[in-house]
């Protein structure tokens, strides 16, 4: 009796359900939680806390630029539809402006009020706000998406 699908398609099918689930779990723990208690606790101050959130959101970036190309590598030859490769796109898209456009006006931001020079208020970390939402958003259809394709099936 042959399998229903090769280890490649399951490894592939994990990489589909997991690098979504793992990147949800990342965004509500570091952007949703994290950095707004951050400013809450005894003894952070303003240019601490935009200090230790500049090296969080950095690395968290580089996480979820691998966890992207999981998704991406994933979804390569594995039976995946325009619907998918289209939501694929948009991840791909926000995350690219968030990365490459509002992260470096975030940090000449951040380097400013640490160097102590006075910065005015700014909307770009509501920007990056909006683009956490928004691929937190398109990251529940991936997951919801790929758990009708590859999951449900099997029951």
């Amino acid at each position: 009796m042959t399998e229903p699908y090769s280890r490649a398609a399951l490894w592939a099918a994990a990489g589909r359900l997991l690098a979504p689930a793992i990147w949800m779990g990342l965004l509500m723990g570091i952007s949703f939680i994290e950095a707004p208690l951050k400013f809450m606790a005894p003894g952070i101050t303003i240019p601490l806390g935009l200090g230790i959130g500049q090296l969080v959101f950095t690395a968290m970036n580089y996480v979820e630029i691998v966890l992207f190309a999981v998704l991406v590598l994933s979804s390569v030859k594995r039976g995946v539809d325009r619907r998918f490769w289209t939501l694929i796109g948009g991840l791909g898209v926000v995350l690219l402006a968030k990365v490459a456009l509002i992260r470096p006006l975030l940090s000449k931001r951040t380097d400013a009020v640490v160097a102590g020079l006075e910065a005015g208020g700014s909307m770009t970390h509501y920007f990056y706000i909006a683009a956490d939402g928004i691929i937190f958003v398109l990251l529940i259809m991936a997951l919801a998406m790929s758990v009708r394709r590859w999951v449900l099936p099997w029951r």
